[in-house]
């Protein structure tokens, strides 16, 4: 055992993971799993979330977040088959770059439909099972998925950074209404990591130029977000790790 190895348990809780078939998503369901927890596996496309349920027996939910009715069918569906949720990671995202002056506006609605909308419909059929599980004295955890990009400038992220921004001050909101119930929100900002994200741009130039970026600057595995968040949720109750930043070393 290294020195630095998570061994912190999560035996009895039960978790959702929202964009869970690939990346920060899939990593964070195997992390979660590997630790004791059962995981409930939500995203949009059910092949991919299968693949990866099937490696821990977990629970594989088709849903699009930026369909609130499916979010609250997903909700009551794990509820019902595994137990009401008390660690909820709302991952799912989506990240379209353009010019602002030029940019497609249903990209922008996709931006916001998914990030910031499906994160708050995401939280709202989270709370139930959060509101149980710290009335009955257990950890309950809100963790928001959001990015570095909330507090920098990135020309052509424009829409993409004001929606994470978004995200990172919502959490700060909702840590002063549901801590005092023993709710523990926190928000994980990743720098540049391995991720499909921002697999499905579209504005010319737009794919090579992230790609370029990624070879100035390496990313970090995807597994290295799902350890913080493992670590985070494996704190005492009483104490909240209120907000990281997980960025590779040289990015500073």
């Amino acid at each position: 055992m290294t020195q630095h190895e998570n061994t912190a348990t999560l035996d009895g809780r039960i978790a959702v993971v929202t964009g869970a078939g690939t990346g920060i998503g899939a990593a964070t369901a195997r992390t979660l799993a590997a630790r004791g927890a059962r995981v409930a596996l939500l995203g949009r496309r059910i092949d991919k979330l299968t693949d990866v349920a099937d490696e821990f027996d977990g629970l594989a939910i088709a849903t699009d977040v930026s369909d609130p009715r499916a979010v609250a069918a997903a909700f009551e569906e794990v509820t019902e088959r595994i137990g009401a949720p008390d660690l909820v990671v709302a991952n799912a995202g989506a990240m379209l770059a353009a010019p602002f002056d030029d940019a497609d506006r249903d990209e922008w609605r996709r931006m916001l439909d998914v990030n910031v909308m499906g994160v708050l419909d995401t939280a709202r059929a989270a709370i139930p099972g959060l509101r149980a599980a710290a009335a009955d004295g257990r950890s309950a955890d809100l963790v928001l998925i959001s990015s570095i990009g909330a507090h920098i400038v990135l020309p052509t992220y424009a829409v993409y950074t004001a929606t994470k921004a978004a995200v990172s001050h919502l959490t700060r909101t909702l840590r002063a209404e549901l801590g005092p119930n023993g709710i523990r929100v926190r928000v994980i900002e990743p720098g540049m990591t391995e991720s499909d994200l921002g697999h499905d741009m579209t504005y010319p130039g737009s794919k090579e130029f992230l790609a370029g970026f990624a070879v100035q600057n390496p990313p970090i595995p995807a597994a290295a977000i799902a350890e913080a968040v493992a670590w985070s949720v494996s704190l005492p109750a009483a104490v909240n790790a209120a907000s990281i930043e997980v960025l590779p070393t040289a990015q500073g």
